[in-house]
């Protein structure tokens, strides 16, 4: 985070926990008012890595789930790298800014994917570099962000995944239950903006936002779960997040026969833990219609929920799932309450059911 965004936000009262701010004071109150008020976020949780290059949009079309082609200056789109076994090393949003490509992931993510990414360039004439500090960056939600957007004259994008760029600002909007936007842009115009939008929307620290993500649907891979998905566990392709047809990626072999030929025995899906224990990413989950001694599934992503206990996102085997009976820890553990996602599964007959 650049020193002067941070000090600007650690007297809008911000609280930090190292890089990531916490809150703004008020926790619970920040979590209540997430699916019903405006909300104003530092989206402190997330780097950026840059590519750019004669060879950037070749390259990195070799190496993502999603057609790269697709994006440019107005349209950004939701991706993955995997590994050579078609497991999600990591996913992020990926949009183009002045001829770069930026990957926007979880900070604690950025190092080891620049790594593995750099381990592919070979000869290919591109320039991969850690760009987290590049911008300022800030979330926008709400019933009234986009007319609040309007009368600051902020042109703001009107579907998911588009883009509204200025010289100072890149907004992309992302799902969400209201308008929901990811602002990245220079220091003052972001120090403008966000003193306009304070006035009515309710400063929030990164667990709100996150929340958002859970309830979208939206997995994101931390270290604690690289390497453990292949995309159609975490639902990748029911957001768009993989193309199967534009061509070779590094995993795609295998993801493209199990979205055509295989049986996919677990999936993601939404819960509710009534509990105010904390469950992590790569939390073992164990029911008693499986086999008792083994994981019937990990927890992906969870944060505290608007009334309490946690909301999660859990990649359960689908056995375990339609028997609701699946626990946290031991099969003594407190159980998790299925609850909806904002899209559907694939019909039952479909090739990557089992």
């Amino acid at each position: 985070m650049k020193p002067e965004w941070k000090s600007f936000l650690q007297n809008k009262g911000a609280e930090f926990e190292e890089h990531i701010v916490s809150s703004f004071g008020n926790p619970p109150r920040e979590t209540k008012i997430v699916f019903n008020g405006d909300i104003l976020a530092v989206l402190s949780h997330y780097g950026l890595i840059s590519i750019y290059g004669e060879d950037a949009e070749t390259f990195l079309q070799g190496q993502l789930t999603n057609d790269v082609r697709d994006v440019n200056e107005q349209t950004s789109q939701l991706s993955a790298f995997c590994n050579s076994k078609g497991r999600v090393l990591s996913n992020f949003r990926l949009f183009k800014r002045n001829n770069n490509y930026y990957l926007r992931m979880p900070l604690d993510m950025v190092e080891d994917t620049l790594r593995r990414l750099k381990m592919y360039v070979l000869r290919a004439k591109v320039t991969l570099e850690n760009a987290t500090n590049n911008f300022a960056s800030m979330g926008y939600s709400g019933p009234n962000a986009e007319k609040e957007l309007q009368d600051a004259n902020i042109k703001n994008p009107e579907a998911v995944n588009q883009i509204c760029q200025t010289d100072e600002l890149c907004l992309i909007r992302v799902p969400g239950p209201h308008a929901r936007y990811e602002i990245f842009g220079e220091l003052d115009a972001m120090q403008k903006l966000w003193t306009n939008l304070d006035v009515r929307a309710a400063p929030v620290g990164t667990s709100p936002w996150q929340l958002l993500d859970i309830h979208s649907g939206l997995a994101t891979v931390r270290p604690e779960t690289a390497e453990r998905f292949v995309p159609q566990m975490l639902n990748l392709q029911l957001v768009n997040s993989v193309s199967f047809k534009k061509g070779c990626f590094t995993g795609q072999e295998i993801i493209a026969r199990m979205q055509y030929l295989g049986k996919l025995k677990k999936r993601m899906y939404r819960a509710h833990l009534g509990k105010d224990i904390k469950p992590c990413p790569g939390e073992k989950l164990f029911s008693m219609s499986g086999n008792k001694d083994q994981a019937c599934g990990e927890i992906v992503n969870s944060q505290p929920a608007t009334d309490g206990g946690y909301d999660l996102l859990a990649v359960v085997d689908k056995k375990s799932f339609n028997a609701n009976d699946v626990h946290i820890a031991n099969l003594e553990g407190p159980q998790l309450q299925f609850e909806t996602l904002p899209y559907e599964f694939e019909p039952e007959n479909s090739a990557v059911e089992s």
